[in-house]
């Protein structure tokens, strides 16, 4: 039996928000492999039987918020007598990766986040795998709860769309080939956008003629030399 648990806040005004990314993702899994099942109420939390790969399967998303995700996740370790560190997987929204990013992990810190915080405590520890799922940066002009419970926009909708997918596909490389070959497959490198070289000022020619009427041109058109340039910078706040 392997436990694979979304994080999330239970509520439909929590719907789609970033910090339900684990939900989602959660949902796809039940699309794909536990289409037309009914789903159970079980250890303060909704779950789903399923076979993935060759694997039996618990999908559960905790019916507590999400600072109270330990306990449905302690829960069901106890009661199946499960190996967190073999047959537990965690799907979490991570505000250190970008929208369409994913990040899959062998263990690792809480991060901050309060349901992986949980979640160790309950566990005594955070040897276990989790794949982090971005939902993008905190903006300066926004704290950190506000951001990951706010919806995510239209113009993201493509990119979390892949990243979902792309959640799900590394669970299933991960039941079937192991932690370190979903690691291999589906962890790619972010690249930082290069900075634009900054443009230098036009060098204005010496004039070559020292002659009075050269001289006279030059400071009747003064208006005429180039000035410096502005440049404008554009700051981006995500």
């Amino acid at each position: 039996m392997k436990l694979i648990v979304g994080l999330g806040n239970p509520g439909a005004q929590y719907e789609q928000t970033r910090h339900n990314a684990g939900f989602m993702a959660v949902d796809l899994l039940a699309q794909r492999h536990a289409s037309g099942q009914i789903p159970k109420s079980r250890f303060h939390a909704v779950t789903l039987d399923a076979i993935i790969g060759t694997e039996k399967v618990l999908l559960m998303k905790p019916t507590k918020y999400m600072n109270l995700s330990g306990q449905s996740v302690g829960e069901a370790i106890r009661f199946y007598k499960l190996d967190p560190n073999e047959d537990l997987l965690v799907l979490v929204d991570d505000i250190a990766l970008p929208v369409g990013f994913i990040r899959v992990r062998k263990n690792g810190s809480a991060g901050g986040h309060n349901g992986l915080t949980d979640i160790d405590r309950l566990l005594g520890g955070a040897d276990y795998p989790r794949i982090r799922i971005g939902v993008g940066n905190v903006p300066k002009f926004m704290n950190q709860s506000d951001w990951v419970l706010s919806k995510f926009m239209k113009e993201e909708h493509g990119d979390v769309d892949r990243s979902l997918k792309a959640a799900a596909d590394a669970t299933e490389c991960l039941l079937d080939e192991g932690v370190t070959k979903a690691m291999n497959a589906f962890n790619t490198k972010l690249v930082k956008p290069k900075p634009e070289p900054k443009s230098e000022p036009k060098k204005v020619s010496p004039k070559q003629s020292d002659s009075k009427s050269d001289t006279k041109s030059n400071k009747e058109n003064t208006s005429t030399q180039p000035g410096s340039n502005t440049e404008m910078e554009n700051k981006n706040v995500n």
